[in-house]
């Protein structure tokens, strides 16, 4: 079943100091399932990594290496957002319309959202948007 990745996730992806069980899930479901994300996500995970590096976290070479991996994932890119619907979630759950764009697109496919933004997580909890979270017991 495809599925939503936001970049708080992909960061965490990068990060060793961010590991998280919930970003781990998200990335072993890669195995068997294609995760989409709005165009807008290539943007994102390029800013997270230009901030990491002017802060000393990774070298050019591994935001290269990271990028580069990330294109290897069964990753499809969404082109369709609904203008209209992002910015109503956007003032209905007080998102960011980056954050609502992810919301939308996870209820136009009829998908799972995997995000650690809290705000997102809560507008999607309340749109019936199912999360990924860690299966650890």
């Amino acid at each position: 079943m495809p599925f939503v990745v936001d970049a708080s996730i992909t960061a965490a992806w990068c990060f060793a100091d961010e590991n998280n069980s919930t970003a781990n899930e998200a990335l072993l479901r890669l195995a068997g399932d294609e995760a989409v994300v709005p165009v807008l996500w290539w943007f994102e995970i390029r800013n997270v990594l230009i901030i990491n590096e002017r802060r000393g976290r990774i070298d050019t070479a591994g935001t290269a290496e990271f990028l580069a991996d990330l294109a290897q994932l069964p990753l499809r890119i969404d082109h369709r957002a609904d203008s209209e619907t992002v910015m109503a979630f956007a003032r209905k759950h007080t998102l960011t319309a980056y954050d609502a764009a992810y919301l939308e697109l996870a209820l136009r496919i009829n998908g799972p959202l995997a995000t650690l933004d809290r705000a997102l997580a809560a507008g999607a909890e309340a749109e019936g948007v199912e999360l990924i979270t860690s299966q650890v017991m």
